[in-house]
């Protein structure tokens, strides 16, 4: 394991090395906001199932006293005999001693390598999370230092490259504010070249299928995987609560979506794992 001299991402490396198969046509890919890692049996059990070439995960947890001050991505990785980058979100000031803080996060995981890991942090923040003088620095609180950001990286499967942007934008704000955050990845992908295969996905906090979002994402040229779905992708949780379509992934560049599918049977989260076939076209 690897901290970056910025001390925002952590890199470990556990996957076996061995020699490289021939050219891929297609990735298997899993987004989930796996809710800090709270479930963790189950959270690996189903992630080991998956065979995936790429995990991104949101709201994960390093240091954390609810999560047994384990790093998440780091447990995970081991486990799964992947590779990881786990970029800092938040400190989460209810969670740890100043000596050892306790953080929270993305995390982006491959048997396959991952370079050129950096993270985008969003110029639009909300306030909710900063701390207060009047406030107690005890967990229902959940003060917090940081911010909403994009992981990204470079994945390389079996020679094929692809850039993977693993996001989570603002849960406390409206819609316009989690608009500008994902315009700043769209802007950020603009940066390389066309064709380039780029994956988008993550915990967006609305329905992106609708409004100002799905002429963004359209304005982009990104396309919504799940579009025809419009599956819930939180459990229910009260008979007023049915759930939301939140979490969402994106693509764009030479690639192609299939076998779309939203496990709602997995109850290790508050969130559904969503995955897909990726084609390279």
């Amino acid at each position: 394991m690897s901290v970056s001299n910025d001390q925002e991402i952590e890199v470990g490396n556990f996957a076996p090395r061995g020699p490289v198969p021939g050219p891929r046509t297609s990735i298997r890919v899993v987004d989930w906001n796996i809710n800090r890692g709270l479930q963790l049996s189950g959270i690996i059990e189903f992630l080991s199932s998956t065979k995936a070439d790429l995990i991104l995960l949101q709201e994960v947890d390093l240091n954390a006293r609810r999560t047994r001050h384990l790093s998440i991505a780091r447990e995970i990785s081991q486990k799964l005999e992947m590779n990881y980058i786990f970029g800092r979100e938040f400190q989460e000031l209810s969670q740890g001693p100043r000596t050892t803080p306790a953080y929270h996060g993305q995390a982006t995981l491959s048997p396959w390598p991952l370079s050129q890991s950096r993270i985008l942090r969003f110029r639009r923040q909300s306030s909710f999370w900063r701390p207060r003088w009047f406030l107690p620095k005890i967990p229902p609180f959940q003060e917090r230092v940081g911010g909403r950001m994009a992981l990204v990286s470079n994945v390389t499967v079996a020679g094929r490259a692809l850039v993977a942007y693993n996001l989570h934008l603002e849960s406390r704000g409206n819609d316009h504010l989690r608009c500008s955050q994902l315009e700043e990845c769209f802007e950020d992908a603009d940066h390389y070249k066309s064709g380039t295969p780029i994956i988008v996905a993550g915990d967006l906090n609305f329905d992106a299928s609708l409004g100002f979002a799905a002429d963004l994402i359209r304005q982009a040229s990104f396309h919504r995987a799940f579009s025809d779905q419009h599956v819930r992708t939180t459990p229910r949780r009260s008979l007023f609560d049915r759930g939301q379509v939140i979490d969402w992934i994106l693509t764009r560049g030479s690639v192609k979506a299939a076998s779309l599918q939203i496990h709602s049977s997995v109850a290790a989260s508050d969130h559904y794992p969503l995955s897909l076939e990726m084609t390279f076209t």
